[in-house]
């Protein structure tokens, strides 16, 4: 299955990947990562993301999709993928439609701002591997320690409640509009805020009947 994943910044987006691509044995292809890893490696890609990132406003397409065209080309995508954190906006998407980039679904986690705002507020990356916990939703085993690597766990600049606000504001001026783009092509699947992780897999299990 060909996966697009689409919601809110702190929808979950990431952690359901994550157990999506277990259950489907295909990759999960997170810009946001990639870029991560780009910023802190210092690359031109990275230094020129960070800009964007920390301000709370989108990365410029071109940088976008030259990250997944590399990425799609290897091996493990042969037999399906999920994208999460792409396309951002309607341009994107269609400029992967007409690169031939084929997605049978988009699936949208539908969470109120109010909620997202809080659950940001909580969210702790890893520095050394960008694994993602959460205070109170997903807490590491070990107080600000990553559980897969040992790293320290960090309050990302973007987490922060007014650069929050800030990309809420942008998710639905450029983003939300997605889900016309895909509902016009039968691809739209939604699902609803569940109390937990995983009963929102759960949810989406049933959506996709997987």
């Amino acid at each position: 299955m060909r996966l697009i994943l689409l919601g809110a910044p702190g929808a979950g987006k990431g952690t359901q990947a994550e157990i999506l691509s277990k259950l489907m044995d295909v990759p999960t292809i997170s810009t946001g990562n990639i870029l991560r890893a780009a910023m802190k490696a210092g690359t031109e890609v990275g230094l020129k993301a960070k800009s964007y990132v920390e301000s709370g406003k989108l990365v410029p397409d071109e940088v976008i999709i030259g990250i997944i065209q590399e990425r799609l080309a290897q091996p493990d995508c042969a037999n399906g993928y999920i994208l999460d954190g792409v396309p951002r906006t309607i341009p994107q998407a269609q400029t992967m439609e007409d690169m031939g980039i084929e997605i049978d679904c988009a699936l949208s986690i539908e969470v109120d701002d109010d909620v997202i705002v809080r659950r940001m507020s909580g969210r702790r990356t890893c520095k050394e591997c960008s694994a993602t916990f959460h205070v109170e939703n997903n807490p590491p085993k070990g107080e600000g320690k990553c559980d897969f690597c040992g790293g320290e766990l960090t309050i990302r600049a973007d987490d922060a409640p007014e650069t929050v606000k800030k990309r809420l504001e942008t998710y639905h001026r450029e983003t939300e509009p997605l889900k016309a783009f895909y509902a016009e092509r039968g691809k739209l699947r939604l699902v609803d805020n569940q109390p937990g992780i995983e009963a929102t897999t759960e949810a989406i299990r049933s959506v996709l009947g997987i």
